[in-house]
C-alpha cells in the first residue's frame, strides 16, 4: 500500500525539495533531483535511481501513477488538489506527478570511453532545454555516451529531464575533468578522433567520408550563441560544419547535434559511401 500523506502545511520541511530548494541546493545540499511525469520517473526507476518521495495530484494515486507506486512501496506520497500543488511549486504540474530521487553515483568519463564508438562532447551548454534535446537525440541516433564540460548545466535538472523524455537515464554521461586540455587528451588516449563543430574556412563537411570511417569519433559541440572556444577548436583533430542554404549561417546546437549524430553514426561497411 502506498504511504499517502495529505498536504496540510505547505511549509512542511519534507516539501522543500519541491518548493524551496534551488537547483544547486537540491543537487549539492540534498543530493537529490526531481523527475516529472510518469514516463520520466519510470525510466529513472529502470536505471536504478532510488525514490525519496512523490508529489502528485490526488487523482493520479489510482491513475497514471499507480504502477509507479506499486514499484515503490512505503515511499511517502504527498498529495493534494492541482491548485494546492501549483501554490506549493509555483507552476502547474505538466503530468501531475513529481518524484524526488537520490542522485546516482557519478560515472567515470574514462570508463565510458572504453566501450564507446560515438560520443557527444558538450562545452558550456547552459540551456536546460537544449541539453535535454541533445540527450534525446543521442539516445535515438546511436550515440554511446555524452560527456560534459564542468560548466554545462545539470542533466538531472527538472526541465532537462522532461525535455529528454528520461533518456538522460538511458545514455551514459559523465563530466570531463580539466576542460578542454585534459578532457580532450583523455579522448585521444582512448583512440577517438575529436571533431569540433565550428564555422571555419578549413572545416570539413559533416558528410565527409573520413568521419564516417572513424572507428571512434567524438563530436564536440559548443555553447549557445558563441559556439566552441578557440582553444577547444585548436586542440581538436578536425573542424566540421553542416552545409547550409538560404543564407542561414548555423543551427541551434540541439538541432546541429541531431544532424551530426545521424550523419556520423556507425554503419556496416556496405552502407558507408566513399564518394
Amino acid at each position: 500500500m502506498p504511504n499517502v500523506i495529505e498536504i496540510q502545511d505547505l511549509a512542511a520541511p519534507a516539501l522543500d525539495v519541491y518548493a524551496r530548494l534551488t537547483g544547486p541546493q537540491l543537487r549539492h545540499r540534498a543530493g537529490q533531483f526531481v523527475a516529472e511525469s510518469p514516463k520520466v520517473i519510470a525510466r529513472a526507476l529502470d536505471a536504478g535511481c532510488r525514490p525519496v518521495s512523490f508529489l502528485m495530484e490526488r487523482r493520479h494515486l489510482t491513475g497514471d501513477a499507480a504502477p509507479l507506486l506499486a514499484r515503490c512501496p512505503g515511499t511517502p506520497v504527498y498529495t493534494a488538489d492541482r491548485e494546492v500543488l501549483a501554490a506549493l511549486t509555483g507552476y502547474t504540474l505538466t503530468r501531475g506527478v513529481l518524484c524526488a530521487m537520490e542522485r546516482p553515483v557519478p560515472a567515470d568519463a574514462a570508463a565510458l570511453c572504453c566501450t564507446a564508438r560515438r560520443v557527444a562532447v558538450l562545452e558550456n551548454i547552459v540551456d536546460t532545454t537544449n541539453l535535454g534535446a541533445i540527450f534525446r537525440s543521442a539516445a535515438a541516433l546511436h550515440v554511446d555516451a555524452v560527456l560534459l564540460s564542468p560548466s554545462c548545466c545539470d542533466p538531472l535538472g527538472r526541465r532537462s529531464l522532461r525535455v529528454s523524455m528520461g533518456t538522460v537515464f538511458q545514455v551514459p554521461w559523465a563530466v570531463l575533468p580539466g576542460w578542454p586540455e585534459e578532457g580532450l587528451a583523455l579522448l585521444k588516449q582512448q583512440g577517438f578522433v575529436t571533431a569540433a563543430l565550428a564555422l571555419r574556412e578549413n572545416s570539413r563537411s559533416i558528410d565527409d567520408p573520413l568521419l564516417r570511417r572513424a572507428d571512434k569519433l567524438a563530436l564536440v559541440l559548443g555553447t549557445e550563441g558563441d559556439g566552441l572556444a578557440d582553444r577547444t577548436i585548436a586542440a581538436c583533430d578536425e573542424t566540421v560544419l553542416i552545409p547550409m542554404s538560404h543564407g542561414v549561417d548555423s543551427l541551434n546546437v540541439a538541432a546541429a547535434a541531431a544532424v551530426a549524430f545521424w550523419e556520423t553514426r556507425p554503419r556496416p561497411a556496405q552502407e558507408v559511401r566513399y564518394d
